[in-house]
């Protein structure tokens, strides 16, 4: 019994949940003071940030080049964008439809927070067009890009240069891939040993978060806050679980098991970005994807995957427009559907205020000017709304590797009497 409870404390996501609710006890106790605290969390940040960018570019290089020579590439590359397209739609949709049956703004007087209004992010909500977003996406210098750690613009030459790679002849490539995936493991060896401090890093993230913030702001938006979790719990427990089980082998019970660890760390750093190491890893080693399909799926959701933005987005659009009684018409749902699930694309996908959302409101003619009310309470939504995100990023992985021809040639080793064997043609 005593080595069971060792087994279960000396998992780092036992030990990340554990600090989280040591770090909110402390804030809430401490209050301001608690941001004492932060150096340690934005240590344990800085040092993720530090390893996050060359391997997301390694991993997406290798991804690419491993599938860009298989028939079945274009088939990946279209089931993941189209997977992610489909479900940010299904969570604006679902946060719409939750918004409208449990009005979460009715009754809600913002009258004492008046002193919080503003229109400084008014002229914060422009998406770009389609051209612009385009040419946003190509970089004139890739070094700049890296320097900048402009996320997209490094996916897009990655990619381009992993389908390069797959399209030069083998012995003159293979000595580079053995290179970078020689690189690819040393990442991961030295994310593994960033995540030991992990814990500590999360006690001061929750420390300061809860400190500064209180639950006083949260009180006036209560239930937002509810409705808010309610859409995320049933798209991270039905909806993705569905697809899962309808279109993957992975039991459902096993994917959900699986992903507690990078939950938990998603839920601490709010960051797809940082968390993706640990995503990684579970996908790969718990949910037998192979690297390959991992390697280029999981970057990529990172960066575009925003189901829980998504679901963020709808809800407020909702919440203000009964707030303010703006009556919304079929136009103004469109406009919403529409902007939150195509804006997402640019998303980076790092903690911070989402300014998008001032975008969606613009789009559908709500008022803007309460906005800085959420705002101050960014880093508990987009600590939830990460945790989803990263999770569709992996069901996505388990779905798509079965057009993986890696995958499809593992399917072909049958049991019998206890081996493995081939099945002959």
């Amino acid at each position: 019994m005593l080595t069971k409870h060792k087994g279960i404390l000396s998992n780092i996501g036992t030990q990340v949940v554990i600090a989280m609710i040591i770090g909110s006890l402390v804030g809430v106790y401490m209050g301001d003071a608690a941001s004492m605290f932060a150096p340690l969390g934005a240590i344990f940040i800085h040092l993720i940030k530090m390893l996050v960018i060359p391997l997301v570019a390694v991993a997406i290089i290798t991804g690419a080049a491993n599938l860009g020579d298989s028939p079945a590439a274009g088939k990946i590359g279209l089931t993941t964008f189209g997977f992610f397209m489909l479900t940010s739609a299904i969570a604006v949709a679902l946060a719409i439809f939750m918004g409208e049956m449990f009005t979460p703004g009715v009754g809600v007087d913002l009258s004492s927070m008046q002193g919080i209004f503003s229109n400084e992010y008014a002229d914060k909500g422009n998406v770009p067009g389609f051209f612009e977003t385009v040419l946003g996406m190509i970089p004139t210098n890739v070094f700049q890009s890296l320097n900048n750690a402009n996320i997209l613009q490094i996916l897009v030459f990655c990619l381009f240069l992993g389908i390069a790679l797959s399209k030069v002849e083998k012995k003159r490539s293979e000595p580079l891939m053995n290179i970078l995936n020689g690189l690819v493991d040393a990442f991961v060896w030295m994310i593994n040993v960033v995540m030991r401090i992990a814990p500590i890093g999360v006690f001061g993230l929750m420390a300061e978060a809860v400190g500064t913030f209180g639950f006083d702001v949260l009180t006036t938006v209560m239930q937002l806050f509810i409705v808010y979790v309610a859409a995320i719990l049933i798209f991270g427990f039905v909806v993705y679980p569905l697809f899962i089980k309808l279109f993957s082998d992975v039991p459902v019970g096993r994917f959900l098991s699986a992903m507690k660890r990078p939950q938990a760390v998603a839920l601490s750093t709010a960051s797809s970005m940082a968390t993706l190491p640990v995503t990684l890893d579970t996908v790969e080693k718990e949910l037998d994807v192979s690297n390959s399909t991992a390697s280029f799926v999981l970057p990529l959701g990172a960066t575009i995957n925003m189901s829980g933005n998504a679901i963020y987005y709808g809800l407020v659009a909702v919440f203000f427009a009964q707030v303010f009684n703006v009556d919304l018409g079929f136009a103004a749902y469109a406009a919403i559907i529409f902007t939150a699930t195509i804006g997402a694309i640019g998303q980076a996908g790092v903690p911070g205020p989402s300014f998008l959302v001032v975008a969606v409101l613009l789009a559908a003619g709500i008022p803007i000017e309460g906005l800085p009310l959420l705002f101050a309470l960014d880093r508990i939504f987009d600590m939830i709304r990460t945790a989803l995100n990263i999770t569709g990023d992996a069901a996505c992985a388990v779905i798509v590797d079965k057009f993986n021809p890696e995958n499809q040639v593992d399917a072909e080793v049958t049991p019998i009497n206890g081996q493995e064997e081939k099945k002959v043609a």
